[in-house]
């Protein structure tokens, strides 16, 4: 089967691959499509796999340098989706503004009392769940963004135990430094490993002087948006990187 052919069952299963072009140095023209698990199709060196999983989270299509080589990442899949644990008031915000992105929005909370339709309109889906139900069913991958809006350590640490177990590209928590450092203390307690807590974002969102649940939404999509580029965030002007960091696609993309 031939990278085409196979690139265009990925995109009727909904499935998620890159393919890598090198467009310059040794092998251009050679191809070879990365499946999700890893698995390739295609007549370009076996070591270009290795970028594969990078590309994934990034979730867009850019080119990277690999040795003497110049490869275009050529990124497909499915929308990003955005779990939040905590049917509050930043979850309909974060959902809201989610889906001006494309993402797909998922809220789960185990009070059915909060987790309803009234309450979250935007939402695509709502679960009324407690946390390891939840990930349970929607079993976050690497195109998949979680945010814990909760303030009670039945909700908060079994949820963000289980986002750190996952292939989550992003996990975030609401609350403030001390109790950030508290819920650490805690989660180290049951086991979970040093270097794993580094993930968490929390705090969670960048710097902008949010109050209202909008404002607060709109802080953390921006933060998880700059994570997914590997951008830090800050102001433009000052920024040494290009404005529009991914380049124009190559010709010969199949459609």
């Amino acid at each position: 089967m031939t990278v085409f052919e196979e690139l265009h069952r990925v995109i009727e299963e909904g499935g998620r691959a890159v393919v890598l072009t090198i467009v310059a140095g040794p092998g251009a023209g050679a191809k070879l499509l990365v499946h999700e698990d890893g698995t390739t199709v295609g007549d370009g060196p076996a070591d270009l796999a290795g970028l594969a999983d990078e590309a994934l989270r990034r979730g867009r299509s850019h080119v990277v340098e690999h040795g003497e080589a110049t490869v275009f990442a050529d990124v497909f899949g499915p929308p990003a989706r955005l779990l939040v644990i905590g049917a509050v008031d930043t979850a309909e915000a974060l959902c809201s503004a989610a889906r001006l992105l494309g993402w797909t929005t998922i809220v789960a909370d185990a009070r059915a009392r909060f987790a309803t339709r009234e309450r979250l309109p935007s939402a695509d889906e709502i679960l009324v769940a407690w946390p390891e139900e939840a990930f349970a069913q929607v079993q976050p991958d690497l195109g998949t963004a979680v945010v814990v809006l909760t303030h009670d350590d039945k909700f908060d640490l079994p949820a963000l135990q289980a986002a750190l177990a996952s292939e989550a590209f992003y996990v975030g928590a609401l609350g403030s430094r001390r109790n950030q450092e508290r819920r650490r203390e805690r989660l180290l307690e049951a086991g979970v490993a040093e270097a794993a807590l580094d993930r968490i974002a929390g705090p969670c969102g960048l710097d902008v002087g949010a109050e209202s649940p909008a404002e607060t939404a709109f802080s953390i999509l921006a933060e998880i948006l700059a994570v997914r580029a590997g951008r830090a965030g800050g102001p433009l002007k000052e920024a040494r990187t290009r404005i529009h960091a991914e380049p124009a696609e190559p010709a010969g993309r199949p459609g």
